[in-house]
């Protein structure tokens, strides 16, 4: 079994199949043109294959023949399918033209798996176990991960899956074709925060008369950045980002009311508890002082994306017996985006395992970054993470031991 050279000879297919995802991106929840085209992929493939209800999403389960001690076994792997609410400026030959783009790499994950499901097809002989293939929606913040969770992904194959794994691909930060992950936290817990300012609206020649929402709501942003450094440990950080801002329909005109929108990451569990509660201390302080009323809102969006060290170690021996011992890094610290997959490792141990797909002959420190409307993926990497994905499920069924050995 050669799992690299059979990956690199279904390159140009996994090439074709990446760029006809990336001409017709779809977000959210529903992606029928995307599990479409999954199917069509999947098709004459020996899987037992299952559509969600809730959501368009694949579940494709694939039964090893290799001989077991009669213990049953399962590994999950997953990629997720949608795109992004972002108009693409690549300029590609085959950039999307509907207005929303594959800016994450999402649809490198799906031609990568697919690959993985051909690869580990034509080697059953070599599973000792199921495979459970998760083509997951909705990952870009509508909690497609918890949907498929909850209509039953995990337990697929008949039984609750033993590990779990996920790949991410990085335009940026990371070299070309580099693999890597971390144990424990690799990336951050989320909140999303929505704040809007109630005052009273008056002539902008005259603000003494009015209660301005604007200069608190200005205030407000600043001090939520100070309120960071002077309540968390900078040895455990938070991020607060506001990245939408709304007030005011004239120059001269005080409106009533304005309105901000901010991401708020951490990587611990106290801090996580902690932040709405330092947050609301801040905002209506400051409301306070400015005689002015606050809304706020904040939604937990994603929990910490935590690795476990066992699996962690598994995908970096999987990585350098395959393809090398320099094609895998640890990675010093962990990374501030955020991903539903912490679910899945929630209730299973597994790893993420990032991949560098930064152009060749781009600049990794200032290539566009995923999320970018201009951010492009070398689709060169889809046979070595193809080759990557199987070789996890057939190490991992390996060596998965049976509850008597367990006990012993």
């Amino acid at each position: 079994m050669n799992l690299l050279d059979d990956a690199h000879a279904l390159a140009g297919d996994l090439k074709q199949l990446r760029r006809t995802l990336h001409r017709q991106p779809e977000v959210g929840l529903d992606l029928p043109r995307t599990q479409e085209t999954v199917l069509q992929a999947l098709d004459g493939l020996p899987l037992e294959v299952r559509t969600g209800t809730r959501t368009t999403s694949v579940t494709a389960v694939l039964r090893g023949t290799k001989p077991t001690d009669n213990f049953a076994r399962t590994v999950l792997l997953r990629a997720d399918m949608d795109g992004l609410p972002v108009t693409e400026q690549t300029g590609l030959d085959f950039a999307s033209q509907n207005g929303a783009m594959h800016g994450c790499g999402h649809d490198l994950h799906t031609a990568a798996l697919v690959g993985a499901a051909q690869l580990l097809s034509r080697h059953r002989d070599h599973i000792a176990g199921d495979v459970v293939l998760m083509f997951q929606p909705g990952e870009e913040g509508w909690d497609g991960a918890a949907t498929m969770i909850e209509e039953g992904v995990l337990d697929a194959s008949g039984r609750r899956a033993d590990a779990a794994y996920g790949l991410h691909v990085f335009s940026s930060q990371q070299s070309n074709g580099t693999f890597f992950s971390r144990p424990g936290t690799l990336l951050a817990a989320s909140y999303r925060l929505i704040v809007t300012v109630r005052g009273a609206g008056g002539h902008g020649s005259s603000p003494s008369t009015a209660r301005d929402p604007v200069t608190a709501m200005a205030e407000m942003i600043t001090s939520l950045q100070t309120m960071v450094t002077r309540t968390f440990d900078i040895f455990d950080p938070v991020v607060v980002t506001v990245a939408k801002v709304r007030a005011g329909a004239r120059h001269n005109i005080i409106p009533d009311e304005a309105y901000f929108e901010a991401t708020v990451r951490c990587y611990s569990e106290v801090t996580y508890d902690a932040v709405p509660t330092a947050l609301r201390r801040v905002l209506d302080g400051v409301a306070s002082a400015h005689r002015v009323d606050v809304d706020v809102d904040v939604i937990a969006e994603f929990p910490m994306t935590v690795n476990n060290a066992t699996e962690v170690q598994l995908g970096a021996a999987t990585v350098v017996e395959l393809l090398g011992e320099e094609r895998y890094e640890t990675a010093p610290h962990p990374l501030s985006g955020s991903e539903d997959f912490s679910y899945v490792l929630q209730d299973i141990p597994g790893a993420f395992i990032g991949l560098g797909a930064c152009m060749p002959d781009a600049d990794t420190a200032t290539a566009p970054m995923n999320h970018s409307p201009r951010a492009c993926f070398d689709d060169s990497v889809l046979a070595d993470a193809a080759t990557v994905y199987a070789g996890l499920a057939i190490g991992r069924l390996d060596h998965t031991p049976s509850p008597e050995s367990e006990a012993r």
